[in-house]
């Protein structure tokens, strides 16, 4: 039976393989990455078995094809990179900008106060797209785990939305006044404390 150890080290010479086209330097930099994060999830959860935190960290030819289609896209690396995708096939990933993971939560968390400031039509417009474009960067981004960007989108993005869709078309529902104002502050809370929890378990 393998140990924690002989786990660790076989998908780190998975990832190695999958990313032989990278530089020997950006190589290591990204083995050197990969087990500083396994390290660190390792001490804060205890509990967790390293089965977990491997998974949490994803395939190996999903993470070498990222690093090897942000190292560039031209000469062997493109090669390296335009490989591992096919290996990978649909689950590959594509060139993901590398935008701060602060923006996607500012546009989310700040969604709700612009539409309850400005609740003309244009005004709820915006706050829709700026919610619409924070939950998209959120999904793309690399800073998050898959099961980390679906807990955040759908409490900071789609719960919200719904409850006031819901509220919106309710024919019972009051249309302004405290118990809206307060429903807004109770929505804005929800999602600021999505964000917040978003940004401490962001990795990279």
């Amino acid at each position: 039976m393998k140990t924690s150890a002989d786990l660790v080290s076989d998908y780190l010479s998975a990832v190695e393989r999958e990313a032989s086209a990278l530089p020997a330097d950006r190589r290591g930099e990204l083995l050197a990455d990969l087990t500083e994060h396994i390290e660190v999830s390792c001490a804060e959860r205890p509990d967790a078995s390293i089965g977990e935190v491997l998974a949490e960290l994803g395939d190996p030819r999903t993470i070498a094809a990222t690093a090897l289609s942000e190292a560039g896209g031209t000469g062997e690396v493109a090669a390296g990179a335009a490989g591992a995708q096919a290996r990978g096939g649909a689950g590959a990933p594509v060139r993901r900008g590398k935008v701060h993971p602060l923006v996607p939560l500012l546009m989310l968390t700040l969604s709700m106060p612009f539409m309850m400031v400005f609740t003309a039509a244009p005004g709820q417009l915006f706050g829709v797209l700026f919610r619409v474009i924070g939950a998209v960067l959120v999904c793309t981004s690399v800073h998050w785990t898959a099961v980390q960007k679906t807990t955040g989108v759908l409490l900071a993005a789609v719960l919200p939305s719904v409850i006031i869709a819901t509220w919106n078309l309710s024919t019972g529902g009051p249309e302004a006044g405290s118990p809206a104002l307060l429903a807004n502050l109770a929505m804005l809370a929800l999602m600021s404390g999505a964000a917040a929890w978003l940004w401490r378990v962001r990795r990279g």
